[in-house]
């Protein structure tokens, strides 16, 4: 069953923060995920705004995203961005489920 990855980011500081993002991508490739969706326009519809980029993430399964988030090779890139001052992230990876309304 699919699996997406979903981040809420805002950079403080895109320079460092791009040393990140330049490796993200074959990563992601690596454990067979798809981005579906990465920065863009977007509405808030509720909650803060105190984020300006979202990306959503496709993966095979939530085992491989898990896997590819937990990954060294993962780990190595995001301490670009946790370094202090270069951005602040918030993840969750969910599985797609039962498509019943809420």
């Amino acid at each position: 069953m699919p699996a997406y990855w979903l981040a809420r980011c805002k950079i403080n500081d895109p320079v460092e923060y791009k040393k990140y993002t330049d490796l993200v991508p074959g990563i992601i490739a690596k454990f067979g995920g798809k981005v579906l969706a990465r920065g863009g326009k977007h509405q808030i519809m509720e909650g803060t705004e105190r984020f300006h980029r979202f990306v959503v993430i496709e993966f095979p399964t939530l085992e491989q995203a898990v896997k590819c988030h937990q990954s060294p090779e993962y780990q190595a890139a995001a301490a670009f961005r946790r370094a202090p001052g270069v951005g602040e992230v918030e993840q969750v990876i969910v599985e797609s489920g039962d498509a019943t309304p809420v």
